[in-house]
């Protein structure tokens, strides 16, 4: 996020979904926005990488046309966190979102790494203790 500006400025809102959602998660939001004279813009994640979540945000500021409140849903924070070093970001909102430390987002989203229900270490007999 870009130090020193005023969030007070901004016209523009980029909302990013979280994980198990798609942008049609912000369709009460975005008219309430747009009502209170916001431009308003959902940068749908691919949710095929944390890279490519990122990018999608990243892509999103890109087309804004000035200061810009970037809002996470959940896994959202995450990509938010990351993409929002940009010159137009002056504010970052989590709503019921995850917020790494400064600088942790990219080690963090190892915890979102995709694997199949075979594979989670979580759904083994030793880690569920026989229960299913």
């Amino acid at each position: 996020m870009a130090q020193g500006r005023s969030a007070g400025a901004a016209n523009n809102v980029v909302l990013v979904h979280g994980a198990f959602a798609d942008d049609s998660s912000w369709s009460k939001v975005v008219p309430l926005l747009k009502a209170k004279g916001f431009r308003v813009t959902t940068a749908g994640n691919p949710l095929t990488s944390f890279a490519d979540d990122v990018a999608a945000a990243k892509r999103a500021i890109a087309a804004q046309d000035g200061p810009t409140v970037l809002v996470g849903h959940s896994y959202g924070g995450v990509v938010i966190t990351e993409a929002g070093n940009d010159p137009k970001v002056v504010s970052l909102v989590y709503v019921a979102a995850f917020a790494p430390d400064a600088g942790g987002g990219t080690e963090s989203s190892a915890c979102w790494t995709r694997q199949s229900p075979a594979q989670s270490p979580h759904s083994t007999p030793e880690a569920t203790k026989g229960r299913v």
